[in-house]
């Protein structure tokens, strides 16, 4: 009886406390409806703060469309449409653009988090951001030491962000702004007294591909923008060449970089193993290794140098790649070849296979690209100057006719028969490079017993030459034939080409295609 009295209570107790649990869990969601209504009904009122204080730290205008906040699962707070503009001052010297826009934030938060210093939060998600900014002359228009920013009181352990632009603006009228597509970008440990770190995936349209980064930044400069810190590792890989019209291959490039994002210094590699042009589709391995410095306020880029290597042939240069409102870019490079392989050079430019000659190349040139649609081939431009020494002409029609001409000069005619052995030679030359036309205003070639002085032109597909000039010989006219009779025949001509010390000096020229070239005299002179 005592046992069913005991059973009899406790089951009194428990269907209390269960009783009470329930009411208990009934008033949390009564009281949880209730704040989510109180809190509906104040989201004006939650709006306004939230505007207001962004308005206070970062000193301007603060737009947002759309702001919701329950608080039935934690704290979920989204938000579309916010806009935050440049300072007032700033924004009358010209910058109309918002400064940072967000099309779409939402962020999950536990209640508990709301009242730990800093206050915690997960994951905050971000569509559709763009930062624009303004240029460094409007910037300046800023009032200064009035800044209120105070220090960011939230810990974020991530935040996403999808499909982001950065624009660089500028006020000079033949520069574009300088974009950066961002297709995703991962910042964690987002909180007070320290750079973020980021992971983040770039678009680069020209070449194609995706640029991926990791490496820290900040802290956001409020006052000046572009003034605030980045630094980071880069890969990018698989970059097709193609999209850039008239050269072809697919680049890699590894590199780090640091500085504003105003001026970005990037250190890195690049890797071509089938680098070409148009003008020949014949793929060049090419490696470059360059220090460069990115002006954010002009979209312009020096490079102080470029260290490259095509094929065989290291060469230098340094210059600019400056950017042209409308329409792309113009490249100034001073190019310095001290110790190249003409055949590299000429495997990349010219359609002629095998190449015309070999031989060691030194030279130093400008080379000029200009902006706009057509392609490389069309739009690249060099000017210098060069000497090439131990040349052998790989067609062996041409190569025969240089060692004859070599055995006639030196007075050895009957020497000078097809398969001759190969004779040293080297040519000195001044040229200009425009519109697929190679133009030689000097050209002088060296072998012994003649100096041959030309001027002329041919085209890089190799369907045209024409080339007029002298050449000096050692031995005489009459020196230079096998025959004995013509050899007499011809000591009456000697004297009209005996000139300034030379046996003599006779006038010629080449002419024809890369198939058929042609030697001869020139008459005409």
């Amino acid at each position: 009886m005592n046992e069913s009295i005991s059973d009899l209570k406790t089951r009194r107790h428990r269907g209390v406390w269960g009783w009470i649990l329930i009411s208990l869990l009934i008033a949390v969601i009564v009281l949880a409806v209730i704040g989510e209504i109180v809190v509906h009904r104040a989201m004006p009122i939650l709006k306004g703060r939230v505007i207001e204080t962004l308005s206070t730290r970062f000193n301007s205008r603060v737009e947002m469309d759309g702001f919701s906040v329950s608080v039935l699962k934690g704290l979920e707070v989204s938000g579309d449409g916010l806009r935050i503009y440049p300072q007032d001052e700033v924004v009358a010297a010209g910058a109309k653009d918002a400064l940072i826009s967000l099309g779409h934030f939402s962020f999950h938060a536990s209640l508990s988090g709301l009242f730990v210093k800093p206050m915690h939060v997960g994951t905050v998600h971000v569509a559709g951001m763009a930062i624009h900014i303004p240029p460094r002359e409007m910037r300046q228009q800023a009032p200064k030491g009035q800044r209120h920013l105070g220090k960011i009181k939230i810990l974020v352990d991530e935040i996403v962000f999808d499909d982001s632009k950065l624009i660089i603006g500028t006020i000079k009228p033949d520069k574009e702004p300088k974009e950066f597509e961002m297709s995703r970008i991962v910042m964690r440990n987002v909180g007070p007294d320290a750079p973020w770190r980021y992971d983040a995936t770039l678009v680069n349209a020209i070449p194609k591909g995706d640029i991926h980064a990791t490496g820290t930044f900040g802290p956001w400069n409020n006052e000046s923008p572009g003034d605030s810190t980045v630094t980071g590792r880069y890969t990018f890989d698989h970059a097709d060449l193609n999209t850039i019209k008239g050269i072809g291959g697919m680049l890699s490039s590894v590199g780090e970089f640091g500085g504003q994002l105003n001026r970005i210094v990037v250190d890195g590699t690049t890797e071509t193993p089938n680098f070409s042009l148009d003008t020949a589709n014949h793929p060049v391995p090419l490696h470059t290794k360059f220090h460069a410095i990115v002006d954010g306020t002009s979209g312009d880029t020096y490079l102080q140098p470029v260290e490259a290597r095509l094929g065989r042939s290291e060469f230098t240069c340094s210059g600019a790649v400056v950017n042209v409102k409308g329409k792309g870019h113009i490249i100034d490079l001073d190019v310095n070849v001290p110790a190249g392989r003409i055949q590299d050079f000429l495997q990349l430019a010219v359609k002629t296979t095998p190449v015309v000659m070999t031989g060691r190349l030194q030279m130093k040139t400008k080379l000029h690209i200009r902006p706009g649609p057509e392609s490389v081939a069309k739009k690249i431009g060099l000017k210098g100057g060069f000497v090439l020494e131990q040349i052998h002409f790989s067609n062996p029609e041409i190569e025969d006719k240089v060692d004859m001409l070599s055995l006639r000069a030196q007075g050895d005619p009957k020497a000078a028969k097809p398969g001759a052995e190969d004779v040293p030679s080297e040519m000195v030359g001044e040229f200009v490079m425009d519109a697929g036309r190679l133009s030689f205003s000097k050209l002088n070639y060296s072998l012994p017993g003649a100096d041959v002085m030309l001027a002329g032109e041919y085209t890089l597909d190799g369907e045209r030459f024409e080339f007029a000039g002298k050449v000096r010989t050692k031995a005489k006219v009459s020196q230079m034939v096998a025959s004995r009779w013509k050899s007499i025949l011809l000591k009456p001509v000697d004297p009209f080409f005996k000139k300034d010390g030379a046996g003599a000096v006779i006038p010629v020229k080449v002419s024809g295609t890369k198939s058929a070239p042609k030697f001869g005299l020139d008459l005409h002179h």
